[in-house]
């Protein structure tokens, strides 16, 4: 045997935290249910996290967590969005509601609310919130909605209990509701 030269191992570079640099940190404002709100969130933090674990708004569910699902479904800025998709930072100065907003406090039902109620729209109700955030998006557009533009927007929300027949019913009675005194067009 030859004696060997004990070897010195390489210092291993010091590692760093993922978000220990300044930019890892973002203030961002935006409003949510009508309240302004200005945090600190991290670069990759998700918005679903963000109203459910900072804002304790925990209406809006995480299924899937791959968008797949639509039960974390969210108004930004009017249009549905998938909250597990989106990081909150995206949300910079944008207007946010959640399922809270629809009738908070003692307020009455929504039209889509009271239908998704009178038609049975729901079971164990972990997708409903998603839905009746799509719903309320579609009965606030300016013109009613076609049956191809309510089929595509409920395309992205996944119902392991309903069948989705009464989700559709409900949905249709609340654009009656909602576009009842609307002048068809020509």
């Amino acid at each position: 045997m030859t004696p060997t030269t004990p070897v010195t191992p390489a210092p291993r570079p010091a590692r760093t935290p993922p978000l220990a640099e300044p930019s890892g940190w973002h203030e961002i404002r935006l409003t949510v249910n009508g309240a302004p709100v200005t945090a600190q969130v991290e670069s990759r933090l998700l918005l679903s996290d963000f109203l459910r674990d900072r804002l304790r708004l925990t209406g809006t569910h995480v299924g899937c967590e791959h968008g797949v699902c639509g039960a974390c479904t969210v108004l930004v800025d009017g249009a549905p969005v998938r909250s597990c998709l989106t990081l909150a930072v995206q949300c910079e100065g944008a207007e946010l509601r959640t399922v809270e907003s629809l009738a908070p406090g003692d307020a009455p039902l929504t039209p889509v609310q009271r239908a998704f109620h009178e038609c049975h729209g729901m079971q164990c109700g972990f997708c409903t919130p998603g839905f009746l955030m799509t719903a309320t998006a579609l009965t606030e557009q300016d013109a009613r909605p076609d049956d191809t533009e309510v089929a595509d927007a409920l395309s992205g929300h996944l119902c392991r209990c309903t069948g989705y027949r009464n989700i559709r019913r409900a949905l249709g009675q609340a654009l009656d509701a909602t576009y009842a005194d609307a002048e068809p067009e020509e």
